[in-house]
């Protein structure tokens, strides 16, 4: 007769372990296809993402530059007319040269310079509204720092206020 013996500590860990990488690759699994879901449906909502600010730039440059080299200026004349535009083609050309490389170079600084441009206009509508705040809620109440400590609030005091510009 044969008796059956619990498996052994090494065996349980082993199988516990076999159980924990089955769930860790399921949950990956799982996890990625909700991702790709979401991105699709994000696509077919909001169409396709925006590129980087350096993908964007370098896409600026090349409307800008096709706009230029298309521009048949009466300003030219008729006479300097073909020899500026290929003087305007060549001063693009040149330019696109020029700053293609350093896009290529460096994508990263563009999504950093976009990323601080985010911040200082946040901030600047931030310092505007809490101005415009204080400005609309004047009605009932003074606030102090508009009182100017060297004013005694004498018989010369006009109808005007004081605009505090910091």
């Amino acid at each position: 007769m044969s008796e059956e013996l619990p498996p052994s500590d090494a065996a349980r860990e082993e199988a516990v372990d076999e159980v924990r990488d089955a769930d860790a690759d399921a949950w990956a699994t799982a996890c990625a296809e909700d991702l790709e879901a979401e991105k699709a449906r994000r696509r077919a909502e909001y169409g396709p993402p925006q590129g980087s600010a350096a993908e964007e730039l370098k896409k600026l440059v090349d409307a800008v530059a096709d706009k230029l080299s298309g521009i048949q200026s009466p300003l030219f004349g008729a006479v300097a007319g073909p020899a500026a535009e290929q003087v305007v083609r060549q001063v693009v050309q040149q330019a696109k040269a020029a700053v293609e490389p350093v896009i290529e170079r460096n994508p990263d600084v563009f999504d950093h310079l976009a990323a601080a441009g985010n911040e200082l206009l946040a901030a600047y509508r931030s310092a505007v509204e809490a101005q415009e705040r204080r400005w609309s809620d004047r009605g009932d109440r003074i606030d102090p720092r508009d009182l100017d400590e060297r004013h005694d609030g004498g018989d010369d005091a006009g109808p005007g206020e004081r605009i505090d510009l910091d």
